[in-house]
């Protein structure tokens, strides 16, 4: 998936209104949205974390969460320590650091990255699991910031695995390549994926990288999302109000980013 990106980087440059490669249809793209509005439904929103990057907003309902899987190592481990304290086993792994950024009695690091197979450098989101966790009806907390990586490890994670994370918080990047229809359609069959198993129930553009505007189209290069497994909610309406009350930009020297009113305006 990162080659597929830089590919398209390298096709497409910085001008997003002149395409060389196959473009994605307007329609496709608004569908994707759609299908990314954010629900509400009787667990409110706890942001988890940092007031800045490296914080989330997730439903609250931790209560039963055995484990928290966490790839990806940054200069904050805040979510982590947090759901630690709350009683969950944490498990993170990253091969580009020598551990987290926090230390806590319930944190287990490992010295590779997650990708789409095993060997000295990777592991796959299954195998980790396996590995770590006995009991194959425990609940369990994903939260997942791998820089692009994110696309391919949800690809390679069995449904069954998929079935057993309560609450998945990912970050998905570049999605500005949306308009590439080589990355518009592994991007989108990752969302289809997880959308099988979870409702979207929160979405936050990062404001580090901006956004890209084609028409009345507007999409942030990288957004957070948080997801609810389906049988956690009982009943449900599309979410009206964006930005969330705890919602807050992940760096402070750039401009704010609210969700544009194109991922939303269908159901409000």
């Amino acid at each position: 998936m990162a080659n597929l990106i830089k590919n398209c980087r390298l096709r497409l440059g910085s001008c997003f209104n002149k395409f060389i490669v196959d473009q994605t249809k307007e329609h496709d793209i608004r569908s994707l949205m759609a299908s990314l509005h954010p629900l509400s439904y009787d667990k409110e929103l706890i942001r988890l974390g940092s007031g800045r990057d490296g914080g989330y907003l997730v439903p609250d309902d931790l209560e039963g969460i055995a484990a928290c899987f966490s790839p990806g190592v940054a200069d904050s481990s805040s979510l982590e320590f947090y759901c630690a304290e709350l009683g969950m086993d944490v498990f993170m792994a990253d091969h580009s650091v020598e551990g987290p950024a926090a230390q806590h009695e319930r944190f287990h690091f490992t010295k590779k990255f997650v990708g789409v197979t095993t060997n000295d450098q990777f592991m796959t989101l299954d195998k980790w699991v396996q590995e770590n966790v006995k009991d194959p009806d425990s609940e369990l907390f994903l939260q997942i910031d791998i820089e692009g990586f994110e696309y391919e490890v949800f690809m390679a994670a069995s449904d069954q695995l998929m079935q057993r994370f309560r609450i998945i918080v990912a970050e998905f990047h570049r999605l500005d390549f949306l308009w590439c229809k080589p990355f518009f359609k592994t991007s989108s069959r990752v969302f289809e994926k997880i959308l099988q198993t979870h409702y979207c129930v929160h979405a936050h553009p990062n404001n580090w990288r901006g956004a890209v505007k084609r028409g009345d189209i507007e999409i942030p290069i990288n957004m957070e999302f948080t997801f609810i497994r389906k049988d956690r909610v009982k009943a449900y309406d599309f979410a009206r109000e964006f930005p969330h009350p705890l919602d807050v930009d992940n760096v402070t020297d750039k401009p704010s980013l609210a969700l544009p009113r194109c991922w939303y305006s269908s159901y409000t």
